[in-house]
């Protein structure tokens, strides 16, 4: 079957799965993805009655144009089969994809995969239609990336969850996301490179993690678009106030977008019959070729998840 793995993701919106009113206003929201979440923002006695909750909000709530994800709890919990099968067994045709948590194997994937495939068999339900986001919080995760995100064809996304990373390295940050004190470079970028290597690799997108000072969103937007430049797809929100920010830092410039279309557009002309099927050609002042074709394929295809519409169009040169 084919599924459509590169969703728009720009901005990833965490919603505490046992937390109606927030579950009912994220519907609302302009973020690209809804997680309604099991994990952290559940207290260990809640989640069970979560699960259902989530249940009946995926199944009558209105969340049109979101990609529906759930976060379930990670393998070395007690909690963690038992969310996949409520969730799926209950929602599953309504549901995009299935988030790990603290993924540190690739066999951790592989485990979802087959409870997925298991429930997805049982129910009638497509096989392999949900997927799987992977989310590296810990040094053995991070340095297991590129099997992760090979562990199976259901994996969409991998994930930076910077808290735990920070706490499991010992990093001397209380600010999540923010550069620790004494450290005169970005002590984020190795980590961020690798995990976009390896989602690239395997043709995957790139996710970055929260921003905890909700309210600081200058803060937000700085980080953002350290993970932006370096070609992440998009970013997780934690308060409404971010989703904007969010959504203009991992899209393109308007300017950038009808470039990369027209770039699209010449080069397919000049390379056809008609066009004299040429290898490079010139745009205006630019020359053109495969390499250009595939930089623009990238802006392009951000825009258009974004919903971005052309101001311009590629004329024909008169003969």
């Amino acid at each position: 079957m084919t599924v459509n793995r590169l969703r728009p993701r720009r901005s990833c919106l965490a919603v505490p799965g046992s937390n109606p009113r927030f579950l009912e206003k994220a519907q609302g929201l302009p973020a690209d993805q809804v997680f309604l979440d099991l994990e952290d923002a559940c207290a260990p006695l809640a989640k069970p009655e979560a699960r259902h909750t989530i249940v009946k909000f995926l199944n009558e709530g209105d969340w049109t144009g979101k990609t529906r994800v759930v976060r379930v709890n990670d393998w070395t919990t007690e909690w963690t089969y038992r969310d996949v099968v409520t969730v799926v067994e209950g929602a599953g045709q309504n549901l995009d994809c299935i988030m790990l948590p603290k993924v540190q194997t690739a066999e951790q994937v592989v485990a979802l995969d087959l409870l997925l495939t298991q429930i997805e068999k049982t129910m009638g339900f497509e096989v392999g239609k949900i997927g799987i986001e992977a989310q590296i919080e810990n040094a053995q995760g991070l340095n297991n990336v590129n099997a992760i995100a090979q562990a199976s064809p259901r994996v969409e996304t991998i994930i930076f969850g910077p808290a735990d990373f920070m706490a499991s390295i010992n990093m001397k940050s209380l600010v999540v996301g923010e550069q620790p004190p004494g450290y005169p470079a970005d002590a984020y970028h190795y980590i961020l490179m690798k995990i976009l290597m390896a989602a690239r690799a395997n043709n995957l997108q790139a996710i970055d993690g929260p921003y905890l000072q909700i309210r600081n969103v200058e803060g937000y937007r700085e980080v953002a678009q350290r993970a932006a430049a370096l070609g992440f797809d998009g970013k997780w929100v934690l308060h409404p106030g971010q989703v904007e920010a969010s959504n203009e830092i991992f899209s393109p410039s308007q300017e950038d977008y009808d470039h990369a279309e027209l770039i699209l557009d010449a080069y397919d002309y000049y390379t056809s019959e008609a066009g004299g099927k040429k290898g490079s050609a010139m745009l205006g002042d630019e020359m053109i070729d495969e390499a250009s074709r595939k930089m623009a394929l990238v802006i392009s295809g951000k825009g258009r998840a974004a919903g971005m519409q052309r101001t311009s169009k590629f004329e024909i040169p008169e003969a």
